[in-house]
C-alpha cells in the first residue's frame, strides 16, 4: 500500500477518514492524496462579465480552507499531496486513482439514521460504485488500523474469486485473520450444510489451489444477508467488515439490491469494499 486517496469536504466525517488514512500511511509508509472537489459548474467557470472574477475569489478561498484543513499534527512526517478538482463529479475519483496508481480510497460516512439512509444518492455511494480499487468507509475515529480480525462476506461464486484474492493479498500483508462469512437465507437460495461445503471446496480449489482456509469459514443463517454479516462480525470479534461488490448488483448470490451499501450504512465497524 503506497498511495491512499482521501476525498475531503471539510466535514467531521471526512476528518475521521483523513485521520484513519494517516494511521494507515504511517503503518505502511504510504503517501496521502488529499482530494477536494469544488462545487463549480462549467457554466459558472465560462460565464462572462464579472462572474469569472467572483469565481476566482471563491476558488482561492476554498483552496486556502483546504490548505488550512490539512494542517494537522497527525499528518506530520507523512507525504501529503493536495489535489483540487473544480467539478464535483465523484466518478472522477476512480480516474484520479488510476492516474496516481493509488491502492486505496478512504471515505467518511455518517451512516443511517432511522429511515434516512446515507447511501441513497450519496457521494460515498457514487465512489464505491465507480471505484476499481478498495474503498474503506469509516463512520468514526478509528483507533487502530491493523485490523486483526476481518469478516469477509463471501457467497463462494466463481465471479467473486478475483475480489477474494485481492482481499487475501491485502490482509495477509497486514497480518489479519480473515474469516469468510457465508449467509444462508430462508428462501429458494437455501442450502444444506453439504451443499455449502461443496461450494466452499470448489471455491478454494479454484482460488487458492488448496483447502487451507476451510477452517476460516463461518456459516450463519439469517433473514437477510446484511443481518447475517453484521451478527457474524460481532460473534467473531471482527475489527473490519470486507465486502466484494460490482456496483449496484453486489455479490451475485447474495444481492437483490445493495447489501454492501446496507452493511456500510448500519455497521458501527469500518467497512471495506473490493470490486468484482
Amino acid at each position: 500500500m503506497k498511495k491512499i486517496i482521501v476525498p475531503i469536504d471539510f466535514s467531521e466525517h471526512s476528518e475521521y477518514a483523513l485521520s484513519t488514512a494517516a494511521k494507515l500511511a504511517k503503518e505502511h509508509d504510504a503517501e496521502l492524496l488529499a482530494l477536494h472537489m469544488l462545487e463549480m459548474s462549467e457554466v459558472m467557470l465560462t460565464a462572462g462579465g464579472e462572474q469569472p472574477q467572483k469565481i476566482i475569489y471563491f476558488l482561492k478561498l476554498a483552496e486556502q480552507r483546504f490548505e488550512d484543513f490539512l494542517k494537522k499534527d497527525y499528518l506530520k512526517d507523512i507525504k501529503v499531496t493536495p489535489i483540487i478538482k473544480h467539478f464535483k463529479v465523484f466518478s472522477e475519483v476512480n480516474e484520479i486513482a488510476k492516474k496516481y496508481d493509488a491502492d486505496l480510497i478512504v471515505m467518511g460516512s455518517h451512516g443511517a439514521s432511522g429511515v434516512k439512509e446515507f447511501f441513497i444518492g450519496s457521494n460515498t455511494e457514487r465512489v464505491v460504485r465507480n471505484a476499481d480499487i478498495p474503498v474503506l468507509v469509516v463512520k468514526n475515529n478509528v483507533s487502530q488500523v491493523n485490523f486483526e480480525v476481518v469478516a469477509y462476506a463471501c457467497d463462494f461464486s466463481e465471479d467473486s474469486i478475483e475480489a477474494y484474492l485481492n482481499a487475501v493479498k491485502m490482509f495477509d500483508k497486514m497480518g489479519s485473520k480473515l474469516y469468510l462469512v457465508y449467509v444462508n437465507l430462508p428462501n429458494d437460495q437455501f442450502k444444506n450444510s453439504s451443499e455449502i461445503e461443496k461450494l466452499a471446496v470448489n471455491f478454494f480449489t479454484k482460488a487458492d489451489g488448496n483447502l487451507d482456509r476451510m477452517d476460516a469459514v463461518h456459516y450463519t443463517s439469517d433473514y437477510t444477508v446484511e443481518d447475517g454479516i453484521l451478527s457474524s462480525s460481532i460473534k467473531i470479534g471482527a475489527d473490519l467488515i470486507a465486502i466484494p461488490t460490482h456496483g449496484r448488483k453486489g455479490l451475485s448470490h447474495f444481492f437483490q439490491g445493495s447489501v454492501g451499501e446496507d452493511v456500510a450504512n448500519h455497521s458501527t465497524l469500518p467497512v471495506i469494499t473490493f470490486k468484482i
